[in-house]
């Protein structure tokens, strides 16, 4: 039961899950340029819904804490979350909707976006912490 009680807190990082998820496999084929917006627009956009979805992540889990406390295991299961998600992306866009390529590079972007969350995440905690200090 604590582990639905925990889901609450992410319903923002499972909301953001979805609509990514729809994102990332919708058909652009009648697009007929390189990308979206210019070239490069789809790895920029998979960095975006990546480091998102971290801040969201975290956030869940500050408010199910009721604490802003620093964890190595916590940063760890959202890599893991974030690389699990973004990897189903990619094998979705292999298997089943083939109108999308799977690119190793949209995974990389997808782990580029979710270390950049994990960077401020500890970026601000770290200066929460100094403040407290002084």
């Amino acid at each position: 039961m604590a582990k639905f009680k925990a889901l609450k807190y992410q319903r923002w990082a499972i909301l953001w899950t979805i609509i990514t998820l729809v994102l990332c496999n919708i058909d652009l084929s009648s697009n007929g340029g390189p990308g979206f917006f210019f070239t490069g627009f789809d790895k920029l956009a998979h960095l975006s819904f990546f480091y998102v979805l971290t801040i969201l992540l975290f956030y869940g889990k500050i408010r199910y804490q009721h604490n802003y406390s620093f964890r190595s295991l916590t940063i760890f299961k959202i890599i893991l979350i974030s690389a699990l998600i973004g990897g189903g992306i990619e094998l979705l866009q292999w298997k089943v909707f083939t109108y999308r390529s799977a690119e190793w590079w949209d995974f990389t972007c997808d782990m580029i976006g979710c270390l950049m969350g994990v960077f401020s995440y500890v970026l601000l905690h770290l200066s929460n912490y100094n403040e407290k200090k002084v």
